[in-house]
């Protein structure tokens, strides 16, 4: 008998006879029974059977790791909303913190040393005519030289705001910003 591709490929067909070969053929359980007693065939099997175990094992590690996987994912969606939450507090403090130092850079405070100015002017303006309408009923020595010491401190203070804003308008006071961030 000569040898074809088939017998090559599965010498086990070889040792049948005519007759069995067309027995496999037409009977689908024989073929069945032959067809998975072939080499090839049974090593597929348990090629198949290996990976099936080992897709067992794989799936039986993934489950066994499923809970800590769910911990984890919890832990980062709460670390991420907690990040969210501390980046909205920063947004907040960053503008509370630039409401604040506005009040402190220069421009600001030459404006209130300025307002300070002028409003001490008239509060001493306003304590020398006070002064002067009730210096008709004084009759103490000592209200005169209470007098004199408040007016003296308020126009002293007058005079060292009035030099300190020309200054400050000729340039010659300088502002480090770094002072403000140590």
């Amino acid at each position: 008998m000569a040898t074809t591709p088939l017998m090559q490929e599965f010498p086990e067909l070889s040792r049948l006879s005519r007759d069995d070969l067309e027995d496999l053929l037409n009977d689908h359980g024989y073929f069945q029974s032959i067809f998975h007693s072939l080499s090839p065939v049974k090593q597929l099997y348990e090629s198949q059977a290996e990976l099936s175990t080992a897709n067992e094992a794989i799936a039986r590690s993934n489950l066994s790791l499923q809970d800590r996987l769910y911990q984890l994912r919890s832990e980062t969606k709460d670390a991420f909303d907690e990040a969210k939450a501390l980046e909205a507090r920063w947004k907040v403090l960053e503008r509370e913190h630039k409401e604040l130092y506005q009040r402190f850079t220069p421009q600001f405070l030459l404006m209130r040393l300025r307002h300070a100015t002028t409003d001490l002017d008239n509060a001493s303006e306003t304590l020398a005519s006070s002064f002067v309408q009730s210096s008709a009923r004084l009759n103490d020595a000592s209200d005169v030289d209470e007098f004199i010491r408040q007016f003296r401190e308020m126009r002293k203070a007058y005079h060292k705001r009035v030099m300190w804003g020309d200054r400050w308008a000729a340039g010659q006071v300088i502002w480090h910003d770094d002072q403000w961030t140590r």
